[in-house]
């Protein structure tokens, strides 16, 4: 009977402090991926319109994620503009999925109850056998956000980014502002760059008011250790 309560134990401290940790997440951390044929240009030639695929063509949901990408854009000096005056055309392309990690936690079982070693208690914290082991569970969503930018005229590729960031929040539409905000960061990235751009998390939903915090980009193809 003891090691059925004291594995009841362990799986209540163990949901107790998965729910400390996650209230104490202050930053949202995106992986972005960059290619890049952008050749620069004027403020004035960075005009553009969304464009959609069939699935995209009367969503609510999608109009609410090409108003923060032109937020976002227009702090890069892009103007939205009817289609037949838009030099650029840009499309989105988003999504979520949920995996399951397994940890396997120590279970501290000690006998002799102590915070202290000493003569009544010389194996420490752990007692006489070491610490064992259960294994935890825990859902892990991963969300991401596709930005590419075409010339209309020519229909080539000019910029295509991705950022994707996982964590506890299975909201894609609380996460999608952190997600516009580390894609637009530091545009236009060099060619192949992969690196990764860490935002404070705003308490009340929605985009934080700070300024992004990228690290600094890594060189063409090569990840950015953090």
């Amino acid at each position: 009977m003891m090691p059925d309560r004291w594995t009841r134990r362990a799986l209540l401290m163990l949901a107790a402090l998965a729910v400390t940790m996650s209230g104490c997440t202050t930053y949202v951390t995106s992986q972005v991926t960059a290619f890049s044929a952008w050749n620069g240009g004027s403020d004035a030639t960075r005009t553009y319109a969304f464009t959609r695929n069939p699935t995209q063509e009367h969503s609510i949901e999608q109009s609410t994620y090409e108003n923060l990408v032109a937020d976002g854009l227009d702090v890069q000096a892009f103007h939205q503009v009817p289609e037949p005056q838009a030099r650029y055309l840009v499309g989105l392309a988003y999504g979520s999925r949920m995996d399951t990690v397994t940890v396997a936690q120590p279970v501290f079982y000690n006998p002799w109850p102590s915070p202290y070693w000493g003569p009544f208690n010389p194996w420490g914290p752990w007692g006489p056998y070491g610490p064992a082991y259960v294994n935890q569970s825990y859902p892990v969503y991963s969300h991401a956000l596709s930005i590419r930018i075409t010339e209309k005229g020519s229909g080539k590729e000019v910029y295509n980014v991705s950022a994707r960031t996982s964590g506890d929040d299975p909201s894609l539409v609380r996460v999608m502002p952190y997600l516009v905000r580390s894609a637009l960061a530091n545009f236009p990235l060099q060619n192949g760059t992969v690196t990764q751009v860490k935002l404070p998390l705003d308490k009340q939903g929605g985009a934080p008011n700070e300024a992004a915090a990228p690290v600094p980009a890594s060189a063409p193809g090569n990840a950015q250790a953090k």
